[in-house]
């Protein structure tokens, strides 16, 4: 009997172990972030949040619709099941008093939201132009020019851009191919190839400037963006995703232009924005991005065609 209850222990406890490997680091942060929250909640209001009911989540759901967009919501919704399910408790999302609530909300706050502003051609040019006049050393120069255009030129999560390693690249006649282990919709870790061809004009080629970059770096294995110590020599430790954002929003400033509403996600954006403005079709968008459905980058092209094609230009004035 004992022999049978400690099997049953074990098993149990390898099964919780396998709810948690199911999802990547980040995601599991996530989650306990966000159930961070909602135990904040009903520590607040007296209630349990492990395990809770369904009519506890419909409350705190409409608590945060006074601040939060929908989509927040959901995120929430997922993050309180998941962590119930990892912890061996069930919670039935699926309830009436659950969703019936998040129509009512959704009814009343519509669902449109204001993405974060994609780093167009324009852009682009703007902040290698600006890092090319800043009073720097070649180095660094290199080494941010190649974060910005990589990062376009790929599609590029900024998370997939800083876990690149040198052993990811493989330079080909034609420009390079970039080996992408894992990402956020690869959570198995399936992996796949982006190819970069060169650009006619190198100033703005990804390619190109890698090549400087880790020229002059001297890089030849691990991580290929990495921190500058004292005198800007190149350490061994990665980049954070965090870190793409700041020298984003510093360069668009330095450029003149307002950077409040410019995110790491902007060059991701943008890529799929100007290759849909300049004809590239969902398929081969979707092949660079990585992304698995069609939603989002189908919002990108009718945003990117939001001029093309409109009725307006049939009205002569």
């Amino acid at each position: 009997m004992n022999e049978l209850t400690t099997d049953l222990k074990q098993l149990h406890e390898a099964t919780l172990n396998n709810l948690k490997s199911s999802k990547a680091a980040n995601t599991l942060r996530a989650y306990k972030s966000d159930f961070k929250d909602f135990g904040a909640f009903c520590a607040k209001h007296r209630f349990n949040s492990m395990p809770t009911e369904p009519k506890i989540v419909s409350l705190y759901l409409t608590h945060l619709s006074k601040n939060s967009k929908m989509s927040t919501l959901r995120r929430r919704l997922v993050s309180i099941s998941m962590v119930h399910k990892i912890k061996g408790h069930y919670l039935d999302t699926k309830h009436p008093v659950i969703i019936e609530n998040l129509m009512g909300i959704k009814r009343l706050k519509g669902t449109i939201q204001k993405g974060k502003k994609p780093i167009l051609i324009n852009h682009l040019k703007s902040i290698i132009n600006v890092i090319n006049e800043q009073k720097i050393e070649e180095i660094k120069k290199a080494r941010d020019k190649s974060i910005v255009l990589i990062g376009f030129g790929g599609g590029f999560r900024r998370t997939e851009l800083v876990s690149l390693d040198h052993e990811d690249l493989e330079f080909v006649p034609e420009g390079l191919k970039i080996t992408i282990k894992r990402s956020k919709t690869d959570q198995f870790g399936e992996g796949m190839i982006k190819g970069l061809p060169y650009f006619d004009n190198e100033l703005y080629c990804p390619v190109t400037n890698l090549k400087k970059w880790l020229e002059l770096s001297k890089i030849k294995d691990g991580p290929i963006f990495r921190r500058f110590a004292k005198g800007l020599s190149v350490t061994k430790n990665r980049l954070t995703d965090q870190t793409v954002v700041l020298l984003i929003k510093n360069y668009l400033s330095l450029a003149g232009i307002d950077n409040s509403n410019f995110s790491g996600h902007s060059l991701r954006a943008g890529f799929a924005t100007v290759a849909a403005e300049s004809g590239a079709d969902e398929r081969s968008i979707m092949a660079m991005t990585g992304h698995k459905t069609s939603q989002m980058v189908r919002r990108y092209i009718r945003e990117a065609n939001i001029f093309k094609n409109n009725a307006l230009n049939k009205i002569k004035l």
